[in-house]
């Protein structure tokens, strides 16, 4: 294993410090291992707090800030953080509107997320609203989930409701609006190779030369099946039928997100992209908005996901509002 890394069991620590050093827009509690924005959001506004294990960045700290998330937990690579951990954020950002936390369909992730909202009612006084994602089309159960894993969309769900509670709508509001993306929104992703967890110092799971994993999840679980490696237009149909299979996306527009899993260059994902465009365009998918790079990754795992979000003109207003954060910035 070669990785830029003091002590395996330091590494998140280690890059939470980082994260500090490079973005004073940032207050980063070390002790707790939550990211919050350095000039919190005015009173009366709702709170979103997200997290989940660390390995997915930019994924979720790197989307605190104006237009986004008002604080991040981070969990040890892989593993959800703990229920006090989460609780301590959603206290923290509660201004008495109420907080909502968006938790990725893990089952860890599920049960301390949900601990740490009774923890924080009994202890904070915070009305607590949560909403958990689920969309990757791949496996209806994994290693790590009870029904649909939740992938792609999160990065979507954590912009659009972002920007609504930035304008000041109620707990409710912005609740509802993150169910309406969850029920709008479905990935499916592929591997080319293994991510290496820092403590474990090798690939979580083995592929042959010139075999893929198809459907594969953000934490190295199986997928649907492994294949041999084919052309980019080939692997594009193994990502897109999926998804249009399971929703129909012709009926109005949609987001696109091309993501990478960590490990494979911008020259691949935007000829991947360009080949998925395509397919879309065949299929009568009118795409209003793209992106593309790396916004849900799993460490050093080479691959890529596609996820589609049904969107209507509210929808899109608030994609396009302003975000100021590591991870996504346009429009301030």
């Amino acid at each position: 294993m070669k990785k830029l890394i003091n002590r395996p069991e330091s590494v998140l620590a280690d890059s939470l410090r980082g994260l500090a050093a490079a973005h004073p827009e940032l207050r980063v509690d070390l002790e707790r291992r939550v990211v919050y924005r350095a000039e919190p959001k005015a009173a009366g506004k709702v709170g979103l707090v997200s997290g989940g294990g660390t390995g997915h960045e930019p994924l979720h700290g790197g989307y605190v800030g104006p237009g986004m998330l008002d604080a991040a937990v981070a969990g040890e690579v892989f593993t959800s953080p703990t229920p006090d951990q989460i609780a301590a954020a959603l206290g923290a950002v509660g201004t008495g509107a109420g907080v909502l936390q968006i938790v990725k369909n893990y089952t860890g992730d599920v049960m301390n997320f949900e601990m740490a909202a009774e923890l924080a009612a009994a202890e904070s006084g915070v009305e607590v609203e949560t909403v958990i994602v689920a969309d990757d089309v791949a496996v209806e159960d994994s290693t790590f989930t009870a029904g649909r894993r939740g992938v792609g969309t999160t990065v979507l769900l954590e912009k659009i409701v972002g920007a609504a509670a930035e304008e000041g709508q109620d707990l409710a509001s912005v609740a509802g609006l993150a169910r309406r993306v969850v029920n709008n929104g479905r990935s499916m992703g592929l591997a080319l190779t293994s991510s290496t967890v820092p403590a474990a110092g090798k690939p979580t799971f083995q592929l042959e030369e010139g075999e893929i994993e198809v459907g594969i999840g953000i934490h190295g679980e199986p997928g649907r099946e492994r294949r041999p490696i084919a052309p980019a237009s080939e692997l594009a149909r193994l990502l897109v039928d999926p998804v249009l299979a399971d929703l129909d996306f012709t009926a109005g527009p949609v987001i696109a997100l091309l993501n990478g899993m960590g490990a494979t260059p911008l020259i691949e994902l935007h000829l991947m992209y360009g080949e998925v465009a395509a397919l879309l365009d065949a299929a009568g998918v009118q795409v209003a908005r793209r992106l593309v790079g790396n916004y849900i990754t799993s460490l050093d795992m080479a691959g890529c996901s596609l996820t589609l979000l049904r969107v209507d003109d509210e929808l899109l207003r608030l994609w396009d509002a302003p975000v100021v954060t590591p991870g996504l910035r346009w429009g301030a």
